[in-house]
């Protein structure tokens, strides 16, 4: 079975070919179908920004082939003995979440699956021929949704928890800061839930753009505008109600309270380095402001609503580039450039939308 691994560990975006990570396609035994578990013929794998981060070693060192991708999306070809409980069948067309939970600890039997201690993610990396994954973590795409925009479940579904938890109301004033993938999901779902005086905070102008064409009324450049001036110029002196992080970036974060409005929501929604401490004015921030600052790991059950979400949302734009599995190198470098909102990897071509 082809699958796309890191086989040695660094940078991608390393000019030093001695240091720089590498990538190759690999040749992976199959997997064994479990009683409850789900065999998919992948047809699509979109490059997360986590992938390099898994080449890098920041998920633990690359000591051997490691194969890379979970934003899957593909055809169930074969169903354990136990499995269909969900009313699956060979032929289904589906979008994948690359988390099983163990449903009997703590945490799971409290709602909060995400923090499951027990939880197993990428069983079978989702940039391969096929996947093995339990039946919990596969869901049946819509007639109307196709392979390519059915990859993005995954992200899709990270949105809808950003927006779950911000608490949104509707006319609420709205900056999201970030426009990558994730920021441009979130946008667009926080202008279907009424968000006012919506502003995407983005250093390039490429995705200032995408930003516009997805409902974004304003935008700003943190490279060559103030971003607190031109927020409370465009909140006329009040701040936005609601401030979500996409960007990931240590050097933005800090700035975010000072946008929100007295009484607002600031949430921190992207994976920023574990090392990171932000220095944060208590008496400014929560006593003078009243402000409430929270964060977003994942949740299983946003995928439901994504699944609805996805013939809803404008994913044209993410499902343009596409390279087959062969050439998965050259998308990480593609990825790497910056340029794409997103990069699909076609793992099997006679799987077609």
């Amino acid at each position: 079975m082809k699958t796309l691994c890191a086989i040695k560990q660094g940078s991608l975006k390393d000019k030093d070919q001695h240091t720089r990570g590498k990538l190759e396609v690999c040749e992976f035994p199959d997997r064994d179908v479990g009683p409850e578990d789900v065999k998919v013929k992948v047809a699509y794998c979109a490059i997360c920004g986590s992938d390099p981060h898994i080449v890098e070693g920041i998920f633990g060192p690359i000591t051997g082939p490691r194969g890379l991708g979970h934003e899957v999306s593909g055809v169930v070809v074969e169903l354990g003995s136990q499995a269909g409980k969900s009313g699956l069948k060979v032929g289904d067309r589906i979008g994948g979440n690359p988390s099983a939970f163990c449903g009997t600890c703590y945490y799971c039997q409290n709602g909060q699956q995400q923090f499951c201690p027990n939880i197993k993610r990428y069983k079978s990396p989702g940039m391969s021929e096929y996947v093995v994954w339990h039946e919990s973590m596969v869901h049946k795409l819509p007639p109307e949704v196709g392979l390519k925009k059915g990859c993005l479940l995954e992200p899709v579904s990270i949105a809808v928890r950003m927006v779950d938890k911000a608490c949104i109301k509707i006319g609420q004033r709205v900056a999201v800061c970030g426009g990558g993938p994730i920021g441009q999901l979130v946008l667009q779902c926080v202008k279907r839930f009424g968000a006012t005086s919506l502003t995407m905070i983005e250093p390039v102008r490429e995705r200032r753009g995408t930003a516009a064409r997805y409902g974004a009324e304003f935008t700003i450049d943190p490279s060559s505008e103030d971003v607190v001036g031109r927020s409370m110029e465009i909140t006329r002196g009040l701040g936005f109600d609601v401030v979500i992080d996409c960007s990931g970036s240590a050097r933005a974060v800090g700035l975010l309270p000072q946008i929100a409005a007295k009484g607002g929501l600031v949430e921190y929604g992207s994976m920023y380095p574990d090392d990171f401490e932000m220095p944060v004015n208590l008496y400014r921030t929560f006593f003078e402001k009243e402000l409430t600052f929270t964060g977003c790991f994942l949740s299983p059950y946003s995928f439901p609503r994504a699944v609805q979400m996805l013939k809803e949302l404008d994913l044209d734009e993410f499902i343009r580039e596409v390279y087959p599995l062969s050439r998965g190198p050259e998308a990480f470098d593609e990825h790497a450039g910056g340029k794409c909102l997103k990069i699909l990897i076609q793992c099997n071509e006679d799987l077609q939308d």
